[in-house]
């Protein structure tokens, strides 16, 4: 494939690393480091007039700097005449903050969109995008791609009682995500109404649908603190479910989560690694370490283990390419 240049940021150089090693690139050489000052300093390794560029850096971890060194990435690429330059970015940063839900609250999702594109970018590609309307916050081509085709498959391929499920939203919001599963399925599904006291905190649940004596799967588009999807299995199980699976496709896990996690009657929690998860995956809330079999593209789904990581096929991140 000619006049391609893919480079990694800092934050998941393992996914890179793979879209790279499916399209049979190499990876750019970049250098990033930070200035006694904190101030991040990029450094790109080799020529990229008129090549295609890619770079990728997802929306996690140490976020506000793994953003910032995104944006001088694709504003150096640009001055040094790159012929086009593509952020790929699998979890969108600031993607909650879309609009404005209360007075003088900022719409910061549109803030990282504008920073985007005076950067350089002249083309986004990310991931279930917490709302797709951010898509218009852009005046570039977005591409939003959907993890729904490696949910479906993970589904048929490891839950024997499919048949008899149904796809349950934790929240109003993913209700559109949901009914999309559901009908490729052919099954029923249903969803949970919240009330917040305040962020990631969830204060009353309703279950809108039928769960009794079928295996609920909670799909949504993150999980953070996992207050949510906990809170959900438990109202679930008291509905009559006979087994709660969770599949998200972004792990966060912040905070209280993984205990969380641990603590819930779930059978699996499933996500695709548009974040990296390796260190969430070999240390329990306890410290105590599993053992992993890792696969190109996906790990076996164990029983015993508590949390499952399905990585997302990364050709559906190279479709665009």
């Amino acid at each position: 494939m000619p006049n391609i240049k893919i480079f990694s940021g800092s934050s998941h150089q393992d996914l890179s690393q793979k879209i790279a090693d499916r399209l049979g690139l190499e990876l750019g050489k970049v250098v990033t480091k930070k200035f006694s000052n904190q101030e991040t300093c990029v450094e790109i390794g080799e020529s990229v007039r008129g090549e295609d560029v890619y770079i990728v850096q997802s929306g996690c971890g140490e976020i506000n700097d793994n953003l910032m060194e995104l944006l001088i990435m694709i504003n150096a690429c640009k001055i040094a005449s790159a012929s086009r330059v593509t952020a790929v970015i699998p979890c969108f940063p600031y993607a909650r903050q879309d609009k404005k839900d209360k007075s003088r609250a900022p719409i910061s999702a549109k803030l990282v969109a504008n920073m985007l594109s005076v950067s350089g970018a002249d083309h986004i590609i990310t991931m279930d995008l917490h709302a797709s309307q951010i898509q218009g916050f852009f005046d570039i081509p977005v591409d939003n791609l959907y993890a729904e085709p490696a949910v479906l498959k993970w589904i048929k391929e490891n839950i024997p009682e499919w048949k008899n499920c149904t796809i349950v939203s934790p929240d109003a919001g993913g209700a559109k995500r949901v009914t999309s599963i559901a009908d490729r399925l052919n099954v029923d599904f249903a969803l949970i109404h919240k009330e917040r006291k305040k962020a990631n905190e969830v204060d009353r649940m309703v279950l809108v649908g039928d769960v009794k004596d079928r295996v609920a799967i909670l799909v949504d588009d993150m999980a953070d603190t996992c207050g949510t999807v906990c809170h959900a299995v438990d109202k679930l199980i008291s509905a009559g479910a006979v087994k709660v699976y969770a599949i998200l496709t972004h792990g966060i896990f912040s905070g209280p989560a993984i205990s969380r996690i641990n603590n819930a009657c779930f059978e699996a929690v499933v996500v695709t690694n548009t974040i990296p998860q390796e260190e969430k995956m070999n240390f329990n809330s306890w410290g105590a370490f599993y053992s992993k079999y890792l696969l190109l593209h996906t790990l076996p789904f164990l029983k015993n283990w508590r949390f499952n990581y399905l990585e997302q096929n990364c050709k559906s991140l190279t479709t665009f390419v």
